[in-house]
């Protein structure tokens, strides 16, 4: 598999994509003292012919504490014991963030609220207030 499929449109090719590995944390024995079984996976998204300007852009904002100051995305997985099975994890991680990144915002449209939610609201609030009232106590020195 040279390509990593996204969607149909968004493939992202393997050879972006950058693994190194390192000691994970966590339980796991002596084995978590002799293997490299954390994954992180760099792409510079930025620089991918695969994706356009509006992903691009979206995952600078939506996910800037992910990107470093080399605009790398970086990501990391040490949930398995095993490196594959991180290196998978990562992987599936960047689908998700893509996947994300890639949907289209639906413009809000202004709406009125509605005669009956303007009146249900007022007197929500006068009954709120007359709540209020009774517990305030009664002076009766004056």
């Amino acid at each position: 598999m040279s390509e990593i499929i996204v969607t149909p449109t968004i493939r992202i090719p393997k050879d972006e994509l950058t693994f190194t590995y390192s000691r994970s944390r966590g339980p796991g024995g002596q084995n978590v003292n002799k293997v490299n079984s954390k994954a992180t996976m760099r792409w510079s998204f930025l620089k991918s012919t695969q994706i356009d300007d509006y992903v691009k852009q979206r995952i600078q904002s939506r996910w800037r504490g992910r990107v470093n100051k080399v605009d790398e995305l970086v990501i990391h997985s040490d949930a398995h014991r095993e490196q594959p099975r991180n290196t998978e994890a990562c992987i599936k991680k960047l689908c998700d963030i893509v996947l994300d990144s890639a949907k289209r915002e639906k413009r809000r449209r202004k709406t009125k609220p509605s005669k009956g939610s303007i009146r249900r609201r007022l007197e929500s609030k006068k009954i709120q207030s007359s709540k209020k009232q009774r517990r305030k106590s009664v002076n009766l020195d004056s």
